[in-house]
């Protein structure tokens, strides 16, 4: 078995990133994809270093394991083929907002009525009971709309952004699991259903969990934001030759630093004997530790701290990162030969399974790439397949100005 959700079989209406990697996360576990593009393709196909037109590093990382096919929505005679592939389909995963779905009658009373054991999964900017429901939703506005830019910069400076998709994957993430969770539903009960993924909503959950704080309380009894974490000082700690990851966090491990470094009048404070007065006292330790992990090498302070069974790890940066040994013995990343694209570096999948071990079954695929393989596989006969394809409601969708 390929993966614990070998047979599911996947119509992907996304592009970008979060709808996409939504899907990965599915495919990487077996599920069957067909990732439904438009004839200009997904956006992401020029974002980053390319061999190839349509082809970016980006778009190579986000969409392994799931197979092309274009069909062109607006044209009746597409929208009438991705409404017969829905008939056969588990899943229909779309990022598109609902009004959008309603103008390609896609809404879900429409859908359920031709599968109603279908998953019917969207995800897309904000709920659809609230005031924000139309608006468009990226990365960057969900970040800024939940404060993250804030939480990222209080008492550094001027607000600034994670330097990743985290919104977009966040939220993916969270959409894969819902699917996951929609489908066990169905299992037991035979029933399909609506599920809705809201950027807004899932990201706020994500980020207040640490950072409502005092605010937990009504009236609030403290100020908003988990202090340890956005204190200025909460950074890589700087050696004498490189920085280091450090996380002294519980009493064990504060009482064992302060024994290491010589601190023995630390170790007896109690303003630092339990977590709560260290969350208090946060700065002044984040302070000492800087001017202490100056004082030796990253090595003396890995032999050190190693020693003292306190959590420390070297600081990578990316380039490193592809060199760390226990990346390498657990074959994290990979050297293959993409058909198109030559020899490429790809990202494992993470997890391990006992039982249904996933694969990695098809490489990201050329823009329409397996069109016909799709329809074929959907019951859509020859001649349909090349009406469709001659009509442009279909096709293979390579553009040499992709």
């Amino acid at each position: 078995m390929a993966g614990p959700l070998n047979g599911v079989r996947i119509l992907d209406l996304t592009s970008n990133f979060m709808g996409p990697y939504a899907s990965l996360l599915l495919a990487d576990m077996g599920a069957d994809v067909a990732k439904v593009e438009s004839p200009e393709g997904d956006t992401t196909r020029g974002v980053g270093p390319r061999r190839n037109p349509g082809m970016s590093a980006i778009f190579l990382h986000l969409n392994r394991n799931k197979r092309s096919l274009v069909l062109d929505l607006k044209q009746r005679a597409g929208r009438s083929a991705f409404i017969r592939m829905l008939r056969s389909a588990d899943v229909l995963l779309h990022s598109l907002r609902p009004a959008a779905m309603n103008r390609l009658g896609l809404s879900y009373p429409e859908v359920r009525e031709i599968n109603p054991r279908l998953v019917y999964c969207g995800c897309f900017g904000f709920g659809q009971n609230g005031p924000y429901a139309d608006k468009p939703a990226y990365d960057d506005l969900i970040q800024a709309a939940v404060g993250m830019p804030v939480l990222q910069s209080r008492g550094r400076g001027e607000p600034a952004y994670v330097a990743t998709a985290i919104a977009d994957r966040v939220v993916g993430m969270a959409a894969s699991s819902a699917i996951a969770m929609a489908l066990y539903h169905r299992e037991r009960t035979g029933r399909g259903q609506e599920v809705q993924v809201p950027m807004f909503e899932t990201f706020a959950h994500f980020a207040m969990g640490d950072h409502l704080y005092g605010h937990t309380f009504v009236p609030p009894i403290g100020d908003w934001g988990y202090a340890r974490m956005m204190n200025p000082d909460r950074k890589p700690y700087r050696t004498l030759d490189g920085y280091l990851g450090v996380n002294i966090y519980t009493d064990r491990h504060w009482q064992r630093f302060f024994t290491a470094v010589g601190r023995p009048d630390l170790a007896a404070d109690p303003r630092f004997a339990d977590i709560h007065g260290r969350t208090e006292q946060i700065g002044e330790l984040y302070a000492f530790l800087a001017k202490e992990f100056a004082t030796r090498t990253t090595a003396e302070w890995l032999e050190l701290l190693g020693e003292a069974d306190i959590p420390v790890i070297r600081m990578h940066t990316p380039e490193t990162l592809l060199t760390d040994p226990h990346l390498t013995e657990v074959g994290f990343f990979a050297e293959e030969d993409h058909p198109s694209e030559g020899k490429l570096r790809t990202i494992g999948i993470p997890q391990r399974w006992s039982e249904s071990t996933p694969e990695l079954r098809y490489p990201a695929p050329r823009l329409g790439e397996h069109t016909e393989e799709l329809l074929r596989e959907f019951g859509f006969g020859d001649d349909e397949i090349g009406e469709l394809v001659a009509s442009g409601a279909a096709g293979n969708g390579v553009r040499d100005d992709a």
